[in-house]
């Protein structure tokens, strides 16, 4: 009996796991972001909508990129002769080469990456958010170089984790600085 077929018995419980750590990791980011700029208090009903459509936009592309993973075959793939196919080779490998829908993938993750990279976040979320990043990353290299397909119930758990973090940005950033507290701080 392999984890997966644990989780899939207890569903329940998988599901309001994968969901409540989704959360966690959004809500440290929101809180990382509100830290960092504390200015987007005043206008905190257009940062948290805006927020809340680059994390919608995000999430529904790696979601569907996790469900229908591209492959990469390397007996298919030969040694590039020219820069070009080069080129082309490297923009396969990391699939990048799927058109318009990549470059807006790409645009929103470059975004999300600097507004994160600004935010101050303890040490200890960091390492959190990081090994997170980093098992999420494996998995995606895994689904791409091997012919792993991830089964109706993970898609569902990688959907519960995204609509998490998503939803954990959104409540942090959507508080508004309250005019008779703006003081104290």
């Amino acid at each position: 009996m392999d984890i997966f077929s644990i989780a899939e018995e207890n569903f329940v419980v998988s599901f309001s796991i994968v969901f409540a750590v989704g959360l966690i990791q959004g809500l440290v980011f929101g809180r990382g972001i509100r830290k960092k700029f504390p200015s987007l208090k005043r206008h905190a009903r257009l940062v948290s909508i805006s927020l809340l459509i680059l994390f919608t936009i995000n999430a529904a592309a790696n979601i569907i990129k996790f469900a229908t993973p591209d492959k990469f075959v390397f007996s298919q793939a030969a040694l590039p002769a020219t820069f070009e196919e080069g080129l082309s080779l490297l923009l396969g490998v990391l699939g990048l080469n799927t058109g318009f829908g990549t470059a807006v993938i790409m645009f929103v993750s470059i975004t999300l990456i600097l507004i994160f990279r600004f935010a101050e976040i303890p040490n200890i979320a960091r390492y959190f958010l990081f090994a997170l990043s980093t098992i999420t990353v494996s998995v995606f290299f895994v689904a791409k170089f091997t012919d792993y397909v991830p089964t109706f119930f993970q898609v569902i758990l990688y959907a519960l984790y995204q609509f998490g973090i998503t939803l954990g940005v959104f409540v942090v950033t959507r508080r508004r600085e309250s005019p008779l507290f703006s003081d104290i701080d």
